[in-house]
């Protein structure tokens, strides 16, 4: 394959293009102007991605497939099936609306911070995307290595601190992954070429799914794998960088980290680990679901005691995804196809929540919640926008969470009750910290911080409306994007078989 260009091509070489004229621009409103344009030319790319009935013209244009190093056997492959077709068109979502709603003028070098988002997001699109091994760590770098940058430089006070504990985790990660790799890469069959040449061993997709490996092999590689995947989510314990990471970062990269970042490593699960090691996954499935759970209930207690909002979301963040690990790993159809719906609802709803949190925090320089208050009477329409989010967050019925929540649990009360029964309280809890979050900062009395805060801008307006579209359309009517994942959940179903 490529003699045309692909849809794959364009979602990864239109963002890399992007940066590097945002890095030669030099100026702040032209390099914005640039990142958003480009991101919604990418948007337009992966909404047309959904748009196949033809089975051979989608497998032609969705399927991008390069010899790499020949002799080693990896190639540059890549395409979107549909787990990569939901992830992918979360990513083109959230771009846009992160360069439309927020702003760094006040930062230096402003057109060097869009040229490393847009590399961000070229390493995203192939993450998700990567139909061979050596191809999906690349990818997987890609994606972080701007991340640290992005933060020890625009980040907060502490930024050095916060993003050298980010790349201390993050590093140790990727290097069990990749140590894994290389394991399961030399215990793969050989690999022939069209000219009579041979490769020892493969990196593609399906060599890798049939690896002959023992079970004590497979139980060890489970572990560098789902260690590299889990400080991703992150989940308890190791969580630990995340808080902190959040805080300090630009809060568009905290978007970023937390509405699509996370999801690399629930996305790893499920593209490499559970199908590569299934009798592993058996093994360990059990202590998975504990952890993720202890996390899910931990994180919700520690967010209620929180004084500083962008840390209750992030707090939250983490309930949130120890609840999709511990359903995904309950193996069920249900509990998958809840998981699959959860990952892109959150990213809308939490990109929302942070979205706001932006603005407080660039209107009255305040993250502590104590020392805000009254904003309903001075910004009433962020207000309306904050507390639909905020419910949608907490799952309730006609929002778009809802739906999906009802299923992941749905799936875990099928597998274990205790299992379903405890992570429940993460449900009472996040209603619990996040009302009274609303109403600490919102509500009450106008506090002096707040006395003169104006209302949203049209941007503001726009991108927290389209939100609450999604919030309510994907509430109401989820179908289209349960067909959209129908097939990721066949194709789980089978690797577990």
């Amino acid at each position: 394959m490529g003699n045309y260009i692909t849809f794959p091509d364009l979602l990864i070489w239109l963002p890399i293009l992007a940066g590097i004229i945002c890095f030669s621009v030099g100026k702040e409103k032209a390099a914005k102007s640039i990142a958003i344009l480009f991101s919604l030319m990418i948007l337009g790319v992966s909404i047309s991605t959904l748009f196949f009935t033809n089975e051979v013209k989608y497998l032609m244009y969705n399927n991008v497939n390069y010899l790499w190093l020949k002799y080693l056997g990896a190639n540059y492959y890549i395409g979107l099936d549909p787990l990569g077709r939901m992830l992918t068109l979360l990513t083109a979502i959230a771009f846009p609306m992160v360069f439309i709603s927020t702003s760094i003028s006040s930062k230096p070098k402003p057109a060097s911070f869009y040229g490393l988002m847009m590399l961000t997001q070229a390493g995203l699109m192939g993450v998700f995307m990567a139909l061979d091994a050596l191809s999906f760590y690349f990818f997987w770098e890609l994606a972080l290595v701007p991340v640290y940058f992005l933060s020890s430089i625009w980040g907060g006070e502490k930024r050095i601190q916060a993003t050298f504990k980010f790349f201390v985790y993050t590093f140790a990660g990727s290097l069990l992954m990749l140590i894994g790799i290389i394991y399961v890469y030399l215990h793969t069959g050989a690999r022939s070429f069209e000219d009579g040449t041979l490769a020892a061993h493969s990196f593609s997709l399906s060599s890798f799914y049939n690896a002959q490996l023992t079970a004590v092999e497979q139980n060890g590689l489970f572990a560098l794998f789902f260690v590299a995947f889990a400080i991703k989510m992150p989940i308890f314990p190791f969580h630990t960088w995340q808080p902190d990471a959040y805080d300090q970062s630009p809060t568009p990269v905290t978007m970023v980290l937390s509405g699509i970042m996370v999801k690399m490593g629930l996305f790893g699960v499920m593209r490499w680990l559970i199908p590569v090691f299934p009798m592993a996954t058996i093994h360990f499935k059990n202590i998975v679901i504990v952890l993720s759970i202890v996390g899910v209930v931990y994180a919700s207690c520690i967010a209620m005691m929180q004084d500083n909002i962008k840390k209750l979301i992030a707090y939250s963040s983490i309930a949130h995804i120890g609840l999709m690990c511990a359903s995904l790993f309950a193996m069920n159809q249900i509990s998958i196809q809840g998981v699959l719906l959860q990952m892109f609802n959150h990213g809308i709803n939490i990109i929302g929540m942070w979205i706001v949190v932006e603005i407080i925090e660039n209107k009255t320089g305040i993250k502590k919640i104590s020392a805000l208050g009254g904003l309903a009477n001075t910004a009433p329409v962020l207000t309306i926008f904050m507390v639909i989010i905020s419910l949608a967050n907490i799952a309730l019925p006609l929002t778009n969470a809802f739906t999906g929540e009802f299923l992941m649990f749905s799936g875990l009360y099928n597998y274990n009750k205790w299992f379903a029964a405890v992570a429940g309280l993460g449900i009472i809890l996040s209603a619990v910290y996040t009302l009274n979050m609303i109403q600490k900062v919102f509500y009450g009395s106008v506090h002096h911080t707040t006395a003169e805060t104006t209302d949203i801008t049209w941007n503001q307006k726009l991108v927290l409306t389209i939100i609450v579209v999604i919030i309510f359309f994907v509430g109401i009517y989820p179908q289209p994007l349960i067909e959209l994942t129908k097939g990721a959940v066949d194709n789980m179903m089978i690797s577990i078989k």
